[in-house]
């Protein structure tokens, strides 16, 4: 069907007559200049992608009617310009492209219609971990066991990457995807198709909305809600409410951007942006550099909203001429985004869009601040650490609490490493990680953490030898300018050695500690810290042995390093003594955001990003060498124990079955608030006392042998085996931390997978209990599909994590939410009653269901299918059934 507003596309230029696109300006509707420019995104993508089916023409007046449908729930479809992955989330999303085209050879299909429609990048940048540190040669023999433990892994991608056709693999050592995203993948303006318009992405990790500081509207979907996109479904979206963040101000001469966004992710969680998209605004954003936006929009996942979004000014340009884009994307960038109103001048109020709400920060009143013990929103002034880190020590446990008795506050555990005494006591400082997407791509942060080892150096300041240092840049562009602006130096004698390009030590890839220090620690129950320049710092992430981790910018990595303890109060206190005996505070060794940017502007310049881009995707030999097959299907090995075909598509048939009521299930687990993807999807170092382990041993593996749960997401005996497997998941059948849950029936106590098993071995259905925000943090499709294969029928919440919701809708696990003003404590409910979800034969949106107990009790709740499309993709068994039976009709 020809599009209905063909009327309104014109060329560009009129000497390049092949060069069109869709003119907004000419829709000649008043609404258009008032929207929020990343509004405006969507209704390009809707108006360009009208066929009267997937998009309609109603849902272009949805759009330019966002302001009017503010308290309404709107649904419309949004087509993103492209798909971005990582390697974790990446090799399931080809693992299931590799299911699907076998289920649809098997259903009579034609397995090649499995294929990405829409552009995908597979950047892998999940798999290095810090093994060596402290060492020249620690990067090289960081990436030959990379390669050496996920050849496997790395052979499948490269097959995928043939086998599928739109597919491009950025190898092993080039960076972090956000990284990668911003300096080399983002297009701003896409020029295809004879087409002009504007760049906006999904990707299968939270922090994708990072790109949105460059004026790319993108976000974290699940990895099953990707591929979908990849096959050319749009995305089926509530229209989000806008919130309006001015910045007005100039932040004072010591702040680094990570204060900022520290002070962003705290106000903004306190504003509640849940499920919102936030535009920012004002004077105070021409104050920032494009780096700086990049890493307020990074931290997004932490406050909540879907995107941060900073549209393009003339620093978004200044910043792709940097990092070397060619002249002519320069010209027709800002030509066509000028042309459709969606070019922004900061300073010019009357281009100021109307807003669900406006919320302001001035920048003057930033403070240097981390943020911890526990979550990256609970930000801390570094005046008041050492007080906030103590009172923590004493609190009952919880997010700021460790419940330590005041009688063991001051313990301190004497340890040798390396023939030479040291100790340690709580507080002390055993990870210090410059890592992580968030800061590594901001040239300020690094270099002022360059300068700052530089000044600490000339003081005769060092690092003590067992603390875990490391630098992981998000790509070889870092290097360079550390590099070349001298600086390199300085932090590789503090321990700052380069140990890999790639997410490290955020994601729980930060490798062994010495085991003198494993020791102390669990000798004296200490809560010992890591400190790292990272995202995220849930419990039991960094790693297992540090009971509190604080998020902080790179400078101050290196301080709390130095000072060996987050307890202590760096204005008062020296942060070492030298070895003449001198007292050297922080403030001697500080570098002026003036110092930094002089740095900058000399060192990292457009050549050094050419230089590493031009090679980025043949530079890595050993990927180079790898030979794969040219099957289109995928020949599946019973021996591997990384890549294994999913059990997701057993059974199907071509005729759709009718959703059945649960009847009588059992509660598998009992759970709080803010229970996070890390605490249910499989992440981290696999404990040699869990189920996933013997499963492994069972299949010749040594423990050295394990790798990460990470690196085995394409094999799902081992995610299931990992999932709910956290040491730090909080069950209230247990009323402590473990990885277990009591099975009911006999009042045993077992591992979650174990006590899973015997529930489905008896053919008993599942359910899982919890309070607000279930399903906060990273987007991983594993937390949805793990207790899909548990046999977890769905989940009781007060709340949902968007991504985590939409992944749960995507496995066809139900999420249902107690109605308003309910909890399970205000219900009486224990988890340990039998429960009945009735499941009527006519569903719609968010219909409220009934709940019948064993005990006589029913109350009801709502069924968080918030769409009609979620409500097909729920009738199909979800929404890779869906698509497999879009293929097969």
């Amino acid at each position: 069907m020809s599009n209905p507003y063909a009327h309104i596309i014109e060329p560009l230029d009129p000497q390049k007559p092949e060069h069109k696109f869709f003119n907004l300006t000419k829709l000649g509707d008043p609404r258009y200049e008032r929207l929020p420019f990343s509004i405006r995104v969507l209704l390009e993508s809707a108006v360009r992608n009208c066929d009267e089916f997937l998009v309609k023409k109603e849902d272009v007046e949805r759009i330019l009617n966002w302001k009017q449908t503010q308290t309404q729930t709107v649904e419309v479809p949004f087509k993103p310009a492209r798909v971005i992955l990582q390697d974790f989330t990446g090799v399931p999303a080809v693992v299931d492209f590799a299911a699907m085209r076998d289920a649809v050879k098997q259903l009579g299909g034609d397995p090649e219609k499995i294929n990405p429609v829409c552009p995908a990048d597979l950047v892998i940048d999940h798999s290095i971990q810090v093994d060596f540190n402290r060492k020249s040669d620690s990067l090289q023999k960081n990436q030959e066991l990379e390669f050496e433990r996920n050849k496997e892994r790395f052979e499948f991608l490269k097959w995928g990457s043939k086998a599928f056709q739109n597919m491009r693999i950025i190898p092993p050592g080039s960076g972090i995807v956000h990284q990668v995203n911003l300096e080399y993948l983002a297009r701003v303006v896409f020029q295809q198709d004879g087409y002009y318009y504007p760049d906006s992405l999904v990707g299968t990790d939270s922090h994708t909305t990072m790109i949105d500081g460059l004026g790319v509207l993108g976000w974290g979907v699940g990895g099953i809600e990707a591929e979908a996109v990849m096959l050319g479904q749009p995305i089926s979206m509530v229209l989000p409410e806008v919130i309006g963040y001015k910045l007005q101000g100039t932040p004072n001469k010591y702040i680094t951007s990570t204060d900022i966004v520290l002070t962003v992710t705290k106000h903004l969680r306190q504003v509640g942006v849940v499920g919102k998209f936030v535009e920012f605004f004002g004077p105070g954003v021409a104050q920032l550099s494009i780096a700086d936006r990049a890493t307020i929009a990074n931290m997004c996942p932490e406050y909540g909203a879907t995107a941060a979004f900073f549209p393009v000014d003339h620093v978004s340009v200044q910043y792709l001429q940097q990092t070397g884009r060619e002249a002519e994307k320069l010209g027709y960038i800002s030509q066509y985004l000028t042309a459709v109103g969606m070019f922004r001048d900061y300073s010019n109020e009357v281009q100021d869009p109307d807003f669900t709400k406006v919320v302001e920060l001035d920048l003057s009143t930033v403070v240097p601040c981390c943020s911890g013990p526990k979550r990256p929103q609970d930000r801390v002034a570094v005046s008041e650490m050492k007080q906030d880190f103590e009172a923590c020590l004493a609190a009952k446990q919880g997010f700021k609490g460790f419940q330590v008795p005041l009688e063991c506050q001051d313990v301190s555990i004497p340890f040798q490493y390396n023939g030479v005494d040291y100790s340690l006591s709580h507080g002390s400082v055993v990870i210090a990680a410059i890592t992580s997407c968030t800061n590594t791509s901001n040239p300020s942060v690094m270099l002022g953490a360059g300068l700052l080892a530089k000044k600490a150096i000339q003081c005769g300041l060092s690092v003590k030898p067992y603390i875990k240092t490391s630098l992981s840049p998000g790509s070889g562009v870092v290097t360079y300018y550390l590099r070349e602006s001298g600086v390199m130096q300085y932090l590789a004698e503090l321990g700052f050695e380069v140990v890999g390009y790639g997410c490290m030590t955020c994601i729980g890839n930060s490798g062994p500690l010495p085991e003198p220090v494993v020791e102390a620690i669990t000798q004296g129950d200490l809560v010992v810290a890591g400190v790292l320049s990272g995202n995220r710092n849930f419990e039991g992430r960094v790693h297992p042995n540090t009971r509190a981790n604080y998020l902080a910018s790179p400078p101050l990595v290196i301080a709390y390093a130095i000072a060996g303890t987050v307890r202590i109060d760096f204005e008062k206190e020296p942060i070492a003594v030298n070895a003449e005996g001198k007292e050297i505070f922080l403030r001697d060794i500080w570098p002026t955001r003036e110092e930094i940017q002089a740095v900058e502007r000399q060192f990292v310049i457009p050549a050094m990003f050419k230089e590493v881009y031009e090679k980025v995707e043949k530079v890595n030999e050993r990927w180079n060498s790898l030979s794969v097959s040219s099957d289109k299907l995928y020949s599946w090995d019973p021996k591997s124990t990384y890549i294994k075909s999913p059990p997701f598509f057993e059974g199907l048939t071509k005729k759709l079955q009718q959703p059945k009521s649960i009847v009588d299930a059992y509660v598998l687990l009992n759970l709080g608030d803010s229970v996070t993807t890390d605490h249910i999807s499989p992440a981290g170092n696999i404990a040699r006392n869990s189920p996933a382990a013997r499963y492994l041993t069972s299949r010749g593996l040594t423990p050295r042998e394990f790798n990460s749960y990470g690196s085995r997401r394409g094999n799902d005996a081992v995610m299931a085996r990992g999932t709910f497997a956290n040491i730090r998941l909080f069950n209230k059948f247990l009323n402590k931390q473990a990885p277990h849950t009591i099975y009911l029936p006999t009042g045993d106590m077992l591992d979650v997978f174990d006590a899973a098993e015997k529930y489905q071995q008896e053919g008993h259905p599942l359910l899982v209990l919890a309070g607000k925000e279930y399903g906060s943090g990273s987007s991983r499709d594993w937390a949805a599909k793990g207790p899909f294969l548990l046999g977890i029928k769905a989940v009781l919440a007060e709340s949902y994590e968007r991504i985590h919701r939409s992944n749960l809708v995507g496995m066809g696990v139900i999420p249902l939410e107690y109605l308003p003003g309910e909890t399970a404590d205000s219900l009486g409910l224990t988890g340990r009653e039998r429960y009945t979800v009735v499941i009527p034969p006519q569903l719609t949106p968010r219909m409220v269901v009934d709940i019948k107990l064993d005990t006589g009790k029913t109350f009801q709740a709502r069924m968080r299918f918030d769409t009609d499309v979620e409500l097909t993709y729920f009738h199909h068994g979800g929404i890779l059934n869906y698509m497999i039976h879009k293929m097969t009709e």
